[in-house]
């Protein structure tokens, strides 16, 4: 091989090994330092950044009745910390709205504020923004134990409480099936008390579990990661807005 072709193949592979380092570079990592897998940050697509700005210029009147707390203040994750679900997507605040941007598969916060183990109520705003599943899946205590209200799982549509005597929310007395449209608000309200869990999707109850003698517990899994209190989606992206909660009186 003369020396003008041994050049010309030589730049030519140095000028596909820089096209590969330059297509790669924005892959994740599989391992980082500690052997913590890499996750970088996760960008809304604009289809979801156009429900996100319609969304968060909706009107939204503030709950019924005296005593809420404000957990969120619409301008930071001030009272939150990201759900440490190794992989997943991205948490943001945008447009006053807390975003869940979906990944591989759970993304989710934890509220850093205590609550109660029993009485009191939890409300909250939650839409679908883009993704076919469980947009809203809130984590909470129970007594001495935890529990979620599923919204939209296992396809998109069903609603329920995972998990009671050992079955999940596709597959117990709570399991029920609604039909959730991307881009519209649902106004949410979980009741829990020593010996009650009740949840309503707008105006509709949908929960209403006498929890005495049964076993209330979480499903297995990463969903764990939520407990004691907390806000995860899976493989969907999701936006939150007035998000409270207040002390009750159990009947």
């Amino acid at each position: 091989m003369n020396n003008k072709i041994l050049w010309a193949v030589i730049v030519l592979g140095a000028g596909f090994g820089l096209a590969g380092c330059e297509s790669s570079r924005y892959e994740p990592s599989t391992v980082m330092p500690g052997g913590q897998p890499a996750i970088l940050p996760v960008q809304p697509q604009l289809a979801e950044l156009d429900i996100i700005a319609h969304a968060a210029a909706q009107p939204s009147a503030p709950p019924e009745g005296e005593g809420w707390r404000t957990l969120f203040d619409s301008r930071s994750l001030t009272g939150w910390k990201v759900t440490d679900f190794k992989q997943g997507g991205g948490v943001e605040v945008r447009d006053g709205l807390l975003v869940f941007l979906k990944g591989d598969n759970f993304v989710g916060v934890n509220g850093t504020n205590e609550i109660p183990k029993a009485n009191y109520e939890i409300t909250l705003e939650a839409m679908r923004v883009a993704g076919d599943d469980f947009f809203c899946g809130l984590t909470f205590p129970v007594n001495d134990s935890f529990c979620s209200l599923i919204l939209g799982g296992w396809g998109g549509g069903v609603v329920g409480l995972s998990n009671i005597d050992g079955a999940d929310a596709s597959e117990n007395e709570t399991t029920k099936f609604i039909t959730f449209e991307k881009g519209r608000w649902y106004r949410i309200r979980l009741r829990v008390t020593e010996q009650q869990i009740e949840a309503w999707v707008e105006q509709k109850k949908v929960v209403d579990v006498n929890t005495v003698g049964r076993k209330v517990a979480l499903r297995f899994g990463d969903i764990e990661r939520s407990k004691p209190f907390g806000l995860a989606s899976w493989s969907t992206s999701a936006a939150f807005r007035n998000i409270k909660w207040r002390a009750v009186t159990a009947p």
